[in-house]
């Protein structure tokens, strides 16, 4: 437990930060790159967001610089990972001008918080939130189902007079099921797994999963009419996009019968659906005109602030924060190599070949870094090399893909950190040469404790030592059992429970370079 929590105590090692830089080199640089991860995780933990976006003025509250008017008015809804934090700040800043309030939660997180000291994160006792916990595996049950019964019902008793607040994080559209009558839960989910397993996208999956739907794509907004709704978003999906984060229940959209049978046909499913299906398709759209008046949105933790913090970290810590990118995704080889020249690039003594520059350019869009983020990158990287800026810190965010391969254990940002590895063979060792850590924000990368690993161009040399084959555990998937077992498993970030999830942190420490005369 205190391994745990270590991570994100304030540490005595702190006072050094503002002496001089001599006394950076007593901290290594794999110690510093946790660090920087810890103030990112730190930065979007559940009760932190809302602290920062909720302010209490007598009988009124501010959300996020809109201000609102309690009057024994409030009700509160939730659904998500992370929502229990969530609602018990809410709690706390709102007090007795809470009515009523119905969360759905993973099952279990109560007793795993409570095991794990976390109980600032629990509701008080006596609470007027009701706490209801389903979506065993991630996958929608009867228990998310009744908590999404029990928040459509609270929601169609409201007023103009009442305010709902909606509590909105990661796994919440697995925790707000409602299909529309006659379709059952699991014809619903039987077909958005059909989708899934055909290719289909985020967005198509969610064009079919808001024509199902009571409360996804606005519907909870709808039946919360005519009360004022505001809602507070942590997000997990690249570029905090409303209406994807669980479906966007508080986001007003036009779901046409049209676009839903262009998606089914496209994935040659329209002649295998349940007459149930069917039978809801074929009916108009009672909100096709629908307007999104009365109703607030706010993305208050997400990826780029988790880098912001990072930043701020990374330069207590000696370096020169900056951010790539927080949308970074595509095949995870793709994104190591991008990384690896982009190491090499700033890790340069003399002046690096053109094509090295042209192929970061081309890579880029490749894994979703725009083209002006990698030449405003590069222009960086170079006056840091060619003008002897000090130690740089570069930082990225986002969820690459992996292709499976074998039946190993792991997880993309262990892959990840083993493939940015080999690319840095050959450079400096630290503390002279670059620490390559990539983590996910949750706690977790794959099926395993661990949330991600810390690397360096001597990953490949240290395996060979040990007698491990890199690419044997690469081809199975296998990046956990591969970090597991290398140097008994100093390489992996184990962070415990985190209580959060805004997609995954990426992080290039490289250290100053000599500048050679010319």
């Amino acid at each position: 437990m205190a391994r745990v929590l270590s991570l994100f105590r304030v540490q005595p090692l702190l006072a050094l930060v503002d002496r001089s830089k001599p006394a950076y080199r007593k901290m290594s640089m794999d110690w510093r790159a946790r660090q920087v991860f810890a103030a990112a995780v730190e930065s979007v933990q559940p009760d932190t967001v809302v602290r920062q976006s909720i302010e209490r003025r007598d009988d009124s509250v501010v959300i996020s610089g809109q201000k609102f008017t309690l009057k024994h008015n409030l009700h509160l809804v939730g659904f998500g990972k992370a929502v229990l934090g969530m609602a018990a700040e809410a709690e706390r800043i709102v007090g007795d001008h809470l009515v009523k309030g119905i969360i759905s939660v993973p099952h279990g997180i109560q007793q795993t918080l409570r095991q794990h000291g976390r109980d600032h994160l629990l509701l008080k006792e006596n609470s007027p939130i009701k706490v209801v916990e389903g979506a065993k595996h991630n996958l929608p049950d009867a228990d998310a189902q009744e908590a999404a019964e029990q928040m459509k019902n609270l929601a169609g008793q409201l007023t103009d007079q009442d305010l709902l607040l909606v509590l909105i994080s990661g796994g919440g559209s697995a925790l707000l099921p409602a299909p529309v009558p006659p379709i059952v839960l699991q014809e619903k989910l039987d077909l958005t797994r059909r989708l899934a397993a055909a290719g289909a996208t985020i967005q198509e999956l969610n064009t079919v999963r808001r024509a199902l739907s009571f409360l996804k794509g606005g519907g909870l907004v709808r039946h919360a009419r005519p009360a004022q709704v505001v809602a507070l978003v942590l997000s997990d999906v690249i570029g905090d996009p409303l209406d994807l984060i669980a479906s966007g229940p508080t986001v007003c959209g036009d779901s046409r019968s049209e676009d839903v049978y262009s998606v089914l046909e496209r994935y040659k499913l329209l002649d295998s659906l349940p007459s149930s299906v069917k039978e809801v398709l074929a009916k108009p759209n009672p909100w096709s005109d629908d307007t999104s008046e009365n109703v607030f949105n706010f993305v208050v933790g997400s990826n780029s602030i988790a880098l912001k913090r990072a930043g701020l970290r990374a330069r207590e810590l000696g370096f020169r924060p900056v951010v790539l990118s927080p949308g970074v995704c595509g095949d995870v080889r793709s994104v190591a190599r991008l990384y690896g020249l982009l190491a090499r690039l700033a890790c340069a003594q003399d002046d690096p070949p053109p094509e090295v520059s042209a192929e970061v350019l081309k890579l880029g869009p490749e894994v979703g870094v725009q083209s002006w983020d990698l030449h405003r990158i590069l222009k960086i990287l170079e006056e840091g090399r060619t003008e002897g800026w000090g130690a740089t810190c570069l930082l990225a965010g986002g969820e690459p893909t992996v292709e499976l391969t074998g039946k190993g254990r792991g997880g993309r940002n262990q892959e990840l950190a083993m493939r940015v590895g080999l690319e840095l063979r050959g450079l400096p060792l630290p503390p002279d040469g670059p620490v390559f850590l990539s983590g996910g924000t949750d706690g977790q990368d794959g099926p395993t404790e661990a949330a991600g690993a810390t690397t360096d161009g001597g990953l490949y040399e240290e395996a060979q030592t040990q007698g491990l084959d890199i690419s044997s555990f690469l081809h199975n998937n296998d990046s956990y059992t591969f970090f597991s077992q290398l140097s008994e498993g100093q390489r992996l970030l184990v962070p415990g429970l985190t209580c959060t999830n805004v997609m995954d942190v990426h992080m290039l420490l490289i250290p100053p370079i000599p500048v050679t005369e010319r």
